[in-house]
């Protein structure tokens, strides 16, 4: 072969394909709806008091529910430090109504333009609310800021996490409180065709695989009306402390919500709740009502209460025991501290095939009590 056949033979060779040219990241996906202001009842009329009630923090001192930021995010899973927020939801009141923003990223490198569009909505405003937020979704976020060299002070705002009140006020009659079970059991909000949480980061997954964005749909709805609902819940949440006759129906909520608030030290409005819990939760009311004013030393009413309780057969042996420690120490009156001793005795002398080790224990106490009352009358 001379060299003009070789140099044909060269020509003639298939060139390679030209590499296909590298996607540019320049932004996050971004997605923003205004939601009627119907579907936020109450929203606006959200005061600092009824919050701190309810959080037990402080507040700023010029609260506007249209400067708290709703947000919720959607993550890979539970990965440690390779955890992300793929997609970050926020929301907030307008005289328009409620407005809806998304930030998704479609890749890896876009979330570093996620954060800096989420920290330009922290900076304007001054309350974060959020669902168990305080526990994961805030302590993620400020990992992903400092992971990408961005400063998380954006997120040092005061915090409603909305999970923690709802557990005080909601867990003794639904037990689990997670935010569909309070959507459909408290806010009437029913989900038809939603996307399971624990399906979200492999649908992430799926989409980086397959580049198919119909993937992410059902993830972004899910996202939206989580937000939505944070709001509607707050509402609810605050109508409820203003007003706790309305939850008076469930006597568990009106009943927790009264320790929650003797928790936070709101003495004054844990007693209305208390007065106003009925049925099974009556008896237990009452006694937390009349501790709570002989812990503020009114113990006269609280002796009111306890004899109250005896006429009406309610609370069992508890307020004959207590009757019999304010009768000996307050008044020092023994031989009516030893009659409710005995007659607390009384009802504990019926032993039944059912009597559970607090009931023992109960009763070897009142025979302590009444042993030792009997021996101090004797003395006398």
């Amino acid at each position: 072969m001379n060299l003009r056949d070789k140099l044909r033979a060269l020509d003639s060779r298939k060139k390679p394909a030209a590499p296909p040219p590298q996607r540019q990241f320049t932004d996050c996906w971004q997605h923003e709806e205004i939601r009627e202001p119907d579907d936020f009842p109450g929203a606006f009329e959200v005061k600092r008091r009824t919050v701190m009630l309810m959080q037990g923090e402080d507040m700023p001192e010029w609260f506007d529910p249209r400067r708290i930021l709703y947000l919720d995010t959607e993550t890979t899973g539970f990965m440690g430090a390779g955890t992300v927020a793929f997609l970050v939801g926020v929301g907030w009141l307008t005289d328009e109504g409620f407005t809806v923003r998304q930030y998704l990223m479609r890749d890896y490198p876009e979330e570093k333009y996620l954060l800096e569009r989420l920290a330009e909505d922290l900076e304007r405003f001054d309350v974060i609310c959020t669902f168990n937020g305080r526990s994961f979704d805030v302590p993620l976020l400020r990992d992903r800021f400092l992971m990408n060299r961005m400063r998380p002070a954006c997120l040092d705002k005061p915090h409603i996490d909305l999970l923690h009140i709802a557990r005080r006020v909601w867990k003794m009659r639904l037990g689990r409180c997670n935010l569909s079970r309070l959507e459909e059991q408290i806010l009437g909000i029913c989900r038809v065709g939603d996307i399971p949480g624990a399906q979200v980061p492999q649908r992430f997954f799926d989409y980086l695989k397959t580049g198919d964005f119909g993937l992410l749909r059902e993830v972004i709805s899910h996202n939206a009306q989580d937000i939505a609902s944070l709001c509607v819940l707050l509402s609810r949440m605050a109508d409820m402390y203003d007003h706790p006759e309305r939850a008076a129906i469930h006597s568990e909520d009106v009943y927790s919500m009264g320790v929650a608030l003797e928790r936070m030290k709101h003495p004054e409005e844990a007693r209305r709740c208390y007065r106003l819990a009925t049925g099974k939760m009556k008896a237990q009311g009452q006694l937390r009502l009349a501790v709570s004013y002989r812990r503020e030393g009114d113990k006269g009413q609280a002796k009111e209460i306890w004899q109250a309780m005896v006429i009406r057969r309610e609370g069992g042996v508890e307020p004959y025991i207590e009757l019999a420690k304010h009768y000996e120490h307050v008044e020092k009156d023994v031989p009516a501290a030893l009659e409710m001793t005995r007659r607390a005795l009384m009802m504990l002398s019926e032993p039944t095939l059912l009597d559970s080790d607090t009931v023992q224990t109960t009763r070897n106490a009142v025979q302590y009590r009444y042993e030792r009352l009997k021996r101090k009358q004797s003395a006398r």
